[in-house]
Formats: structure tokens, C-alpha cells, sequence
């Protein structure tokens, strides 16, 4: 048996957290086991890590990124592979691709790096499906900051948050297959309209 790796990625308050639980809940409407996980964490490790990324302090660029992957190391190995294993829908908010447009899009860090240290934790893992949900950044502040006090990274300026965004939309691009971008814009209805396509049409 052999499940499903879902990933849905985008820039902060865009909507992930809500549109994660619908597709939860139409997976599992429609007989799916389905494991919801995060990262940075997802484990009890993990989740010490993502404490630790998130907090408002100071940390070089090169301790974020080996966070991040030591994070997703122990998240491989504890959920996301035995699940995968068992026959098992993983649904998991951000993995590679956020490290990708944010440490390397955002924080400027050599691609080269990034990939080094996915090939080294992750082997042939690639998510089977990537929901790109993708808003203008000016959209996304705007619901960051009715939902709660901003982290170390939405506490970035908006040149960052570019940096991401574009960052995310060229690994869109560079692998269509994968990618389904899902304008977030949009209001929620039409939102989900179009991701209850994009998962029912793979």
C-alpha cells in the first residue's frame, strides 16, 4: 500500500490553516485516512524547533535553515514516511518548498545548499501534489494581522515576503505538474470551489 503526499504552501494569511481542515474533511468524506500535520514540527521534537524558529530573536540564516531541516528530518522518519507506508493521505502545511521560498527566496540563501540538504533527508520523498494557495503580499499582512501577534518571520517587511512569494511562484512554474496554483484572493467559496477540483482531479 502506498498513500498520498498532499503539501499546501503560500505566504502567511493566505489561508492555509482553513482550507487544510477542508481538505481533511473532504478526504475523509470521501474514505480517505488522512494524517494532517505542519511544518517546522509535527513531532514533539519538532514542535520544540518551530518554538524556537518562531520566537522573536536573533538567528543566523544558516541555524534557520539547519532547523528547519532537522525539524523535518524527525517529522520524515516519525509521521510522514510510516503513514505514507501504511496506505495513508498525508496532508501537511508547508515542507521543501517553504524552505525553498523562504530561506532561499527570502533569506538569500545559495540554492545549492538547500538542495544539498534535501537530497540528504529526504531521498526520492517529493510530495505527490503541492496547493499552491497565492495572494498578493499586501492581502496576506492584512490577515496576518487580524489573526494574532506576528512571529519572527511575519514580522518581516514586505520586500521579504516578496522575495517569497515570487520565489514560490517559480517553483509553480518550474514544475506545473506538481503545482496547482489556487488564487486566494479570491472569496472563500470559490476558493475551496477550486481546490475540491484540484483534489478530486488527481
Amino acid at each position: 500500500m502506498v498513500g498520498k503526499f498532499i503539501t499546501i504552501e503560500g505566504i502567511d494569511g493566505v489561508g492555509k490553516t482553513t482550507n487544510i481542515k477542508f481538505i481533511a474533511e473532504l478526504l475523509t468524506s470521501n474514505n480517505h485516512d488522512v494524517v494532517v500535520t505542519r511544518e517546522p514540527g509535527g513531532t514533539e521534537l519538532g514542535e520544540i524547533l518551530r518554538d524556537l524558529l518562531k520566537a522573536d530573536r536573533q538567528m543566523a540564516s544558516m541555524t534557520e535553515l539547519l532547523l528547519m531541516f532537522a525539524s523535518r528530518a524527525q517529522h520524515v522518519a516519525e509521521v510522514i514516511q510510516p503513514a505514507l507506508t501504511a496506505g495513508k493521505y498525508v496532508l501537511c502545511d508547508r515542507f521543501t518548498d517553504a524552505t525553498i521560498a523562504y530561506q532561499g527566496g527570502g533569506r538569500g540563501i545559495d540554492l545549492k545548499k538547500i538542495k544539498t540538504l534535501e537530497q540528504l533527508v529526504l531521498g526520492n520523498l517529493q510530495p505527490d501534489l503541492t496547493i499552491l494557495l497565492d495572494a498578493p503580499i499586501t492581502i496576506g499582512a492584512e490577515r496576518s494581522k487580524q489573526r494574532s501577534v506576528a512571529d519572527r518571520f511575519e514580522q518581516e517587511n514586505a520586500d521579504f515576503f516578496n522575495k517569497v512569494r515570487q520565489a514560490y511562484l517559480q517553483l509553480a512554474a518550474n514544475e506545473p505538474n506538481r503545482f496547482k496554483i489556487i488564487n486566494a484572493s479570491k472569496e472563500l467559496n470559490a476558493v475551496q470551489a477550486a481546490i475540491k477540483q484540484v483534489v478530486f482531479s488527481e
